[in-house]
């Protein structure tokens, strides 16, 4: 729910009554059946290798976005570096399959299951015998019991960024042997498959020093096929080594060395060999391809004669360089290109492994001030979108599945998907039109001007400060339609804060936005409808910038003006979408295997607390019900899976007919990656082996169905 990304264990996400009766039919009828879940739309691209046909040794390079604050994931400013090395190096009782269930980890699990629901729930785990921390001891009942008091929240001095599911034990014990844990819990949990995964060796768990601070730059002790080596703060790398205590099949790599490298700069590290492995851009992932594919385009600088400059320009331009280069003197731009057709070289060594991300993304409406208070205005803005055209505009041009989402709690192929999109309508232009007409906003009425009026969040007069250039040149505000800044130039994606977890969005750059009837700007008592849109400036936000132009053109046909604001990737987040200062924003959520838990705090209701300030938890739109809240608590409570599955959906049907989210598409999974490594690429839901990762060995080849020995 996980670039920036918001993060999903630390993630998640209505509103007030329907007010006709064909919407609370829609409603009822919403929740889809079980022949409505689909298999995952794309799946995982990894070249499958068995083992032995796997080089020992080697390193691996990842790139990764930055070196994580803490290699503790459970505080609040973990990412998905943080979730990569404790995938690496430490226990999880459960694990990810393709689909997105959770599946026991045999490498430290024989079973868990439920032994007894009467008079309290119990969950019985048998440890793998061979299971060890590196330092020699046994896993066992204490490291458990340490995780659950520092996870609970019953200590203030633990800085916890969640508690859920840990807050319902009421005590963990050694069963039969040292091979046993009992857990028993106060009150049912649905999601306790959720638990101890991963896992930390009590001594960072047992006091709260140690959880604070202890695991933030080392993690002495391990339990996985690698252990932490060292954190280099200089060159923005984690070393991770082969653990020599691992009882399961032994790591293939030496070393997996997690490299900071910004996206922008990623396909000069696959090309100079400082990166083997890393998430791309669409436009860099189009580089790669043409690169393998030998259809760069000759070199403007063959032949031994002196090209024109305009020439240069002209080929620099198709070819994507950046725009400092094209505009410089014939000798640095004759370098430029240069370098970049010795790179198209070097990365004929690499391919794009593609798939699905197990995350989506969204239209976020701020339901807290303005226009979109109203519930009608909402769904009005919804009914305008064609979400099928948005997401081909995003996902067609990748060759992958362009489908949109259609539910906020699973993906398509997960158990709990259906899509109940249906509780709130599809595009109908008309019906939006009668839904702002009945919440009083009428075209040609009469406009007041306002100086400096702003369509903002409670948050607004900070607005000046927030709003930096761009490192496309783009700043400030502008309105869609008026002028040529609204195509989609700069590349980013939506800042979602720094709890671990997914991205924002992606589309073709220069895509034009579509044709169409406009309609009269629509006003109420002396106010234009206009709506501000929100939206990061850094490299990587022209798909963001596209998507939202062609909502804007979709929106400016009903007269609804919006307001494009771009402010720094800094910023974007933390003051804007975490701060309300917005009335429409695209960011993304990761999806879950257990939404009962992870999805209630992105949805639920905001509280006021005892200082007058709300509570919003993760639901940043502001819209939410107590219905919806009862929904997720009966979710969470119940044992029975298909009465789960039944509570999750008539909760996304309520989500949907509230209006304040709105999935758009899956997002995609764009991996460059050197062509001999293998057991490694685009993931899709799948936790990764680590110890199958490796190069390749000299005369094997991939095969199609692997068996691992």
């Amino acid at each position: 729910m996980s670039h920036h990304g918001v993060g999903l264990r630390a993630v998640l996400r209505s509103a007030a009554f329907l007010s006709t009766g064909a919407l609370a039919a829609a409603l009822l009828t919403g929740c889809g059946s079980d022949d409505d879940v689909a298999k995952p739309l794309a799946a995982q691209d990894i070249d499958l290798v068995a083992r032995n046909q796997v080089s020992d040794g080697g390193t691996l390079k990842w790139a990764v976005d930055d070196l994580p604050e803490t290699l503790n994931t459970y505080q609040a400013d973990a990412d998905t570096g943080t979730t990569r090395v404790a995938q690496a190096t430490l226990p999880a009782m459960f694990r990810m399959d393709a689909t997105g269930r959770p599946v026991v980890n045999p490498a430290y699990l024989e079973s868990a299951k439920v032994i007894e629901t009467e008079p309290r729930q119990v969950v019985l785990y048998k440890l793998n015998q061979q299971a060890v921390w590196s330092d020699g001891r046994e896993i066992g009942a204490a490291d458990f019991v340490a995780q659950w008091r520092a996870l609970s929240g019953k200590d203030s001095a633990y800085w916890t960024a969640r508690n859920a599911g840990y807050d319902r034990i009421e005590k963990i014990e050694r069963g039969a042997n040292d091979l046993q844990v009992r857990v028993t819990f106060s009150r049912p949990y649905a999601d306790w498959k959720s638990l101890f995964s991963p896992l930390y060796p009590k001594d960072v768990m047992g006091t709260p020093d140690a959880f604070n601070d202890g695991a933030r730059r080392k993690l002495a002790i391990s339990a996985g096929p690698f252990k932490v080596d060292k954190v280099d703060t200089i060159a923005q790398d984690i070393v991770l080594t082969r653990n020599p205590r691992w009882w399961g099949r032994p790591a293939k790599l030496n070393q997996i060395v997690l490299h900071t490298v910004p996206h922008d700069k990623r396909v000069g590290a696959l090309a100079d060999g400082t990166a083997d492995l890393a998430d791309l851009d669409p436009a860099d992932a189009e580089r790669i391809g043409l690169a393998t594919s030998g259809k760069g385009g000759s070199s403007p600088l063959q032949g031994g004669g002196r090209t024109s400059l305009s020439t240069l320009r002209s080929w620099a331009r198709a070819h994507g360089l950046d725009s400092a280069d094209v505009k410089a003197g014939r000798t640095e731009l004759a370098k430029a290109i240069s370098e970049y057709l010795d790179q198209q070289t070097a990365l004929k060594a690499y391919g794009v492994r593609k798939s699905l991300e197990p995350a989506y993304t969204q239209l976020a409406l701020n339901g807290a001030s303005g226009p979109l208070t109203d519930e009608r205005v909402r769904r009005a803005v919804a009914r305008a979108l064609d979400r099928k055209e948005i997401a081909r505009l995003v996902l067609t041009p990748l060759g992958l599945p362009a489908v949109p989402v259609g539910s906020h709690l699973a993906l398509s192929g997960q158990p709990a998907y259906a899509d109940d999109s249906g509780a709130l309508g599809a595009q109908d232009t008309k019906a939006a039109q009668a839904l702002l007409a009945d919440a009083g906003w009428v075209a040609g009425g009469p406009v007041k001007e306002e100086k400096g009026q702003k369509a903002a969040g409670p948050e607004s007069g900070r607005e000046e400060k927030q709003e930096e250039k761009s490192d496309g040149g783009h700043d400030g505000e502008y309105i869609v339609g008026e002028d040529n800044k609204g195509d989609a130039g700069g590349k980013h994606l939506a800042e979602e804060g720094r709890h671990g977890g997914a991205a924002g969005a992606y589309a073709p750059k220069g895509t034009a936005a579509p044709a169409g009837a406009k309609a009269g700007p629509l006003a109420k008592d002396g106010k234009a409808l206009t709506l501000r849109f929100v939206l990061p400036s850094g490299p990587g936000s022209d798909t963001l910038n596209t998507v939202a132009t062609r909502i804007s053109a979709m929106l400016d046909r009903l007269g609804i003006v919006t307001t494009i604001t771009k402010v720094s990737d800094e910023s974007y987040f933390k003051d804007h979408i975490a701060a309300g200062d917005f009335d429409l924003a695209l960011y993304s959520w990761p999806s879950s295997a257990f939404p009962a838990t992870d999805a209630r705090p992105i949805y639920a209701k905001p509280l006021p607390g005892a200082d007058g300030s709300v509570n919003v938890e993760q639901n940043y739109t502001r819209v939410g019900t107590d219905q919806v809240d009862q929904l997720f608590e009966q979710a969470a409570t119940t044992l029975d899976e298909d009465e789960a599955k039944s509570l999750i959906r008539q909760a996304d049907t309520r989500i949907w007919a509230a209006a304040g989210s709105i999935p758009l598409y899956q997002r995609p999974q764009l991996v460059g990656a050197r062509k001999d490594l293998v057991n490694a690429g685009a993931f899709g839901f799948q936790t990764p082996v680590y110890e199958d990762m490796g190069f390749l060995k000299k005369g094997a080849r991939v095969s199609a169905s692997p068996s691992q020995g």
